[in-house]
């Protein structure tokens, strides 16, 4: 499929953060959107019906599919946590391989247990051919109220693996514990993707960035969607107070050098044409990639955004296609 404008519509858009089910994971998404369930649930679990026809209409010769949130990180028992990462990802490949020209996957991973997590990404990636890895945030490990984050040194060896074997890795939101919700209480409509899935994930990035996690790994590549939770706007001042006191934070460079290098950010769910270019100047059009957030968004309010906003049409063509392309070695 070549690209180019077809009625106004650009076409052969590649899209990466865009979810899916299986029956086990269903309803850890029923919370975001309990208005509209049954059509949701459907929208989840299916992958080659309603999906591929929204796809064809809108443009989107590609889609790499994820798990839905936050699954296999809300799963305190590791042993279990294995189990359904697995499975999950077992099941994606049977999908993808029904149709390896329009989808590719995300692997799910136990980050539980650091080296079953590098098991399964390696065996992902190696023997199933995906693409990389989403995580959704923190995992609670052990008990329930636990929330340990990618920063700590634990997960070194880890991000080694994700270095050396050259695929990105999607950090996408979740929740904060109840019991580290304190800010949210009588304020519940601001859980979820109004506010919470961004503040959490981006102060969870900025933990990646200060441990001096990029100076170890200088090639690790991290994905943040929502045109990138709020942070290239802030960056800047992020780093002018650094200079002034940065109470000996780990990290060697600027925060908004890693920023810069080390992560790209999608569009998905955030279809403002000012955000995007506030973006673009920020991190460069080459950081950038199209993204819907299927099936918690409209695929074709996303890409009817995307085909009409008002950035140059070399950049459409990289930022809807040829970023991904380069990013995950397609074709």
């Amino acid at each position: 499929m070549h690209c180019h404008k077809w009625g106004g519509r650009m076409q052969g858009k590649i899209a990466l953060e865009e979810h899916f089910a299986i029956d086990e994971t269903l309803n850890d998404s029923k919370q975001f959107m309990p208005e509209i369930w049954a059509e949701l649930q459907s929208r989840l679990l299916d992958i080659h019906e309603k999906r591929l026809g929204f796809m064809d209409k809108h443009g989107i010769e590609m889609m790499i599919l994820s798990l839905n949130s936050p699954t296999i990180q809300g799963i305190p028992n590791a042993r279990r946590a294995i189990e359904l990462a697995r499975k999950a990802n077992d099941l994606l490949a049977e999908k993808v391989r029904k149709r390896p020209d329009r989808f590719a996957a995300f692997a799910a991973l136990p980050m539980q247990d650091p080296e079953a997590a590098i098991q399964e990404l390696t065996r992902c990636v190696k023997e199933l051919g995906f693409k990389g890895a989403l995580v959704n945030g923190f995992s609670q490990v052990t008990e329930g109220d636990s929330a340990v984050y990618r920063d700590v040194p634990l997960y070194l060896p880890f991000w080694s693996v994700v270095e050396s074997l050259d695929v990105p890795f999607y950090l996408h939101p979740r929740d904060p514990l109840p019991t580290r919700a304190q800010v949210y209480e009588g304020h519940p409509w601001f859980l979820g993707p109004v506010w919470s899935f961004g503040a959490e994930t981006a102060i969870h990035a900025l933990r990646l960035m200060g441990s001096g996690l990029f100076d170890k790994h200088p090639g690790l590549k991290i994905i943040l969607g929502h045109l990138g939770e709020g942070l290239p706007y802030s960056m800047w001042r992020v780093d002018h107070r650094l200079k002034k006191s940065s109470r000996g934070i780990p990290a060697r460079k600027p925060l908004g050098e890693y920023s810069r290098t080390n992560f790209c950010i999608t569009t998905a769910g955030n279809l403002r044409t000012q955000s995007l270019l506030d973006a673009m100047l920020e991190v460069g059009a080459d950081h950038l990639l199209f993204s819907t957030d299927y099936p918690f968004e409209e695929i074709g309010e996303a890409a009817e955004w995307f085909d009409n906003t008002s950035i140059s049409e070399n950049d459409r063509i990289k930022i809807g296609r040829l970023n991904a392309m380069k990013l995950f070695k397609l074709g």
